[in-house]
C-alpha cells in the first residue's frame, strides 16, 4: 500500500521526476519524460505494479530525512533499534536522452542488514519486462521500446517476478546502485559512477539554487520552492508540469482524480512573475517561450492544457487496472479539460505577454500579431459561457472569473498597444474593455451579500475571485472587494484556510468534497497585503507554511479534517503561489502590486 502523500519526497533531472517514499521504496516513475507511462506505479496500486525499495530490513526503524541544502538530492537516514544507522542518498541524472536514477547505501553506525527489491512494470504497471544478466554486476529489463539497466556490486537474484538483495552495510562503507532507462533499440549507455554522478548532480543544483537572492525572508522556503519548479520543468521545452503524477485524489476515496503531468496556460502569468522576481530571467524566458510556440496557430483552437513540448492531443482515458491511491478511482492518463472553452485562458496568456515586456524580457516584438488574433477572438466569444478556472465538468456557465479575465486580456492588449503599436483599433478596444467591465460589475456582483459571485445569478461564491484585484479589475480597497474578501472569510474558510468553492454543489458536475486549494490560501494572503493588512497576511502566509511535508514540499490540497495532503503532489501551482506571496509580503518585490498596477 501507497504512504501518505506528504511522506514523499521528490527526485529529478528536468526529464522526469520520481517520487521516494520514507520507507526508501520508490513508488512513482514516468520514463523518459514526466508524462510518459510509468514504470513504477505502486503509488496508484500495490507492489506488483512496480517500485525500488532499497530499506532495513526488519521492523521499528526510525527515519529522518533531508535535502542536501540548495539541492534535489535526497538523504534518508535510517536507524535500527540495535542502533545501528545508514544513509540512503537518491538523486536523478541524465545523459543525453537516458536517464539515471542513482541510489548510494553509506554506513554511518555498526552493522545495517538491508534489503533491495526491484519490481520493474513498464506501461503504467501492467508491462513486465524480461529480466537478463548482462554482466557479473549489471542486469537489463526490457519490454517493446523500453529498457532498465540495473548496476550494483551487490548480489541479486530474481524471485517471483522480481529483482531482490539483501546485503549488510558496514560504517564507512558505501554500496552503490543505479538504474538507466534507455532506447531497447540503440546500445545501452555504460552504467554511470554513482558517487561521482550524485557529486556532480549536487554541485549542479547549487550552482543554479545560489541565484537566489540571500537573505530575504523565508529564504528557504523560496528556495525549496523554486528548486522544485525547476525539476518540473523540461530541459530542452522549457514547459512546466502542473505535477509529476496523476490521479492522486482531492478526497481520497473520490473521483477528483486527474492527471496533472501536462502543462497548463493558466498558470502563466504567476509563473513568470516568481521566476523573475527570484532572479531567473532565462527561466521565465524559457517559459515564455513555450507558451508562444504552444499557443501558436488558430485563436479558435486555444486550449487550456498542453503536453510537455506543446502537444494538443492529450485525450482523457482511465486505467482499469490500477486500483487507484487509497482505492480512488478511475485513474486517469491524459486530461479532457483540453477540449473545454475556458475564456480565463486568453486573459492569462495576452497578461504574461505584456508583463513579459514590462519585466524586460526580450523578443517580444513578434508576439503582437498572435495577441491581436487572440483579441479579435475573444471580442467574439466573451459574452458565451465556458467551464471556467477550475475546468468544471458540470457544464458551463457565465463564470465571473472567466469574465474578468476576458476584461484582462482587453486591457492589456490596450495598454501594450498604447506603447508600441498606436495604429491598434483603440477605440474599439476601450470601448469593449468598458462594456465588460460594466457587464461584470452588474451581473457578477450581488448587492444582497456585498460580494462577487461564481456564476453570473447564482450567489455561491469563488475563491477565484481574490485574484480581482491581483489583475487590476477593481483597487484592492473598492468596497466591492472588500466585500467579497470578507465573504470568503466568512463563507470558504475551513481552519482558516480557503476552499476554492463549495464542493457540494452540483456546479462541478461531481460527487465527493475535496480539501482546502493550498494556492487559494496565498491569494487571501496576497489580498491582505494589497489591503495593508500585512500582520494577518504574514500570520496567514506562516499558517499556509506549516501544511509543508518535512523537506518542503506542497501538494495541490490539504484536508482540514483528516490532516493530510492531497491532490498531485508536488503542485507547481501551490510553489508558484508560495513563491510570489514570500515576495508579496517582502514589498519591495511584490509581484501583486506590480501585476495590479498599484505600484
Amino acid at each position: 500500500m501507497a504512504e501518505r502523500i506528504e511522506d514523499y519526497a521528490l527526485i529529478g533531472n528536468g526529464s522526469t521526476a520520481a517520487l521516494v517514499s520514507r520507507s526508501g521504496s520508490m513508488d512513482w516513475m514516468c520514463v523518459p519524460r514526466f508524462d510518459s507511462p510509468a514504470c513504477f506505479a505502486a503509488l496508484l496500486g500495490n507492489t506488483e505494479n512496480g517500485r525500488w525499495l532499497i530499506s532495513p530490513v526488519g521492523d521499528n526503524v526510525s527515519v529522518k530525512r533531508r535535502y542536501i541544502p540548495g539541492t534535489l538530492v535526497l538523504e534518508t537516514e535510517f536507524t535500527t533499534p540495535e542502533g545501528g544507522s545508514v544513509v540512503l542518498v537518491d538523486a536523478m541524472d541524465r545523459r543525453g536522452w537516458n536517464s539515471d536514477i542513482l541510489r548510494l547505501v553509506r554506513g554511518v553506525r555498526g552493522h545495517v542488514l538491508m534489503r533491495m527489491e526491484l519490481i520493474i512494470r513498464f506501461e503504467y504497471g501492467s508491462a513486465v519486462p524480461w529480466v537478463t544478466q548482462k554482466a557479473s554486476n549489471r542486469w537489463e529489463a526490457v519490454a517493446g521500446p523500453d529498457r532498465l539497466t540495473l548496476a550494483t556490486p551487490v548480489a541479486v537474484h530474481g524471485e517471483g517476478f522480481k529483482t531482490v538483495a539483501e546485503f549488510k552495510v558496514g560504517e564507512g562503507q558505501e554500496i552503490p546502485f543505479s538504474l538507466t532507462w534507455s532506447r531497447s533499440f540503440v546500445d545501452p549507455p555504460d552504467p554511470p559512477d554513482v558517487k561521482q554522478a550524485i557529486e556532480s548532480v549536487r554541485a549542479g543544483w547549487i550552482a543554479w539554487s545560489s541565484q537566489v537572492r540571500a537573505g530575504e525572508p523565508w529564504g528557504e522556503a523560496v528556495q525549496r520552492s523554486l528548486i522544485t519548479l525547476k525539476a518540473l520543468t523540461h530541459h530542452q521545452t522549457g514547459g512546466i508540469v502542473a505535477a509529476p503524477t496523476t490521479s492522486l485524489p482531492e478526497c481520497p476515496g473520490g473521483n477528483r482524480n486527474w492527471d496533472y503531468r501536462l502543462c497548463w496556460l493558466r498558470d502563466a502569468t504567476m509563473t513568470l512573475y516568481a521566476l523573475i522576481s527570484s532572479g531567473f530571467q532565462e527561466e521565465a524566458k524559457a517559459w515564455r517561450e513555450w507558451l508562444l510556440r504552444a499557443v501558436a496557430g488558430s485563436p479558435a483552437q486555444l486550449q487550456t492544457v498542453y503536453g510537455v513540448a506543446g502537444e494538443r492531443r492529450v485525450t482523457e482515458y482511465e486505467v482499469p487496472w490500477l486500483a487507484g491511491y487509497e482505492g480512488s478511482r478511475p485513474v486517469r492518463i491524459g486530461n479532457a479539460a483540453s477540449g473545454q472553452v475556458q475564456l480565463d485562458v486568453y486573459g492569462e496568456v495576452v497578461d504574461l505577454l505584456f508583463q513579459a515586456r514590462r519585466l524586460g524580457i526580450a523578443g517580444m516584438d513578434d508576439a503582437w500579431n498572435l495577441e491581436c488574433a487572440l483579441i479579435e477572438h475573444v471580442e467574439s466569444i466573451w459574452e458565451e459561457p465556458d467551464e471556467g478556472i477550475w475546468e468544471v465538468r458540470g457544464g458551463a456557465r457565465h463564470f465571473t472569473f472567466s469574465k474578468a479575465m476576458a476584461w484582462v486580456a482587453i486591457d492589456r492588449a490596450i495598454r501594450t498597444a498604447e506603447n508600441f503599436d498606436p495604429s491598434a483599433p483603440l477605440d474599439r478596444w476601450r470601448a469593449l474593455r468598458a462594456r465588460i467591465h460594466a457587464e461584470v460589475c452588474h451581473r457578477g456582483f450581488d448587492s444582497s451579500i456585498g460580494s462577487f459571485v461564481q456564476y453570473f445569478g447564482g450567489q455561491a461564491l469563488d475563491a477565484s475571485l481574490l485574484l480581482l484585484p491581483v489583475v487590476g479589475f477593481l483597487p484592492p480597497k473598492d468596497p466591492r472587494i472588500l466585500g467579497t474578501v470578507a465573504a470568503i472569510e466568512r463563507n470558504l474558510l475551513r481552519d482558516g484556510l480557503v476552499a476554492r468553492y463549495d464542493a457540494t454543489h452540483s456546479v462541478d458536475g461531481l460527487d465527493t468534497g475535496e480539501g482546502v486549494f493550498i494556492a487559494c490560501s496565498f491569494w487571501l494572503a496576497d489580498n491582505y497585503v494589497l489591503q495593508g493588512r500585512h500582520s494577518e497576511a504574514k500570520n496567514l502566509f506562516e499558517r499556509i507554511l506549516l501544511l509543508r511535508n518535512d523537506v518542503g514540499l506542497f501538494a495541490e490540497e490539504y484536508d482540514v479534517r483528516l490532516r493530510r495532503q492531497t491532490g498531485n503532489f508536488p503542485q507547481a501551482f501551490s510553489h508558484v503561489a508560495m513563491v510570489n506571496t514570500a515576495h508579496n509580503l517582502n514589498r519591495r518585490l511584490s509581484p501583486a502590486h506590480h501585476r495590479s498596477g498599484a505600484s
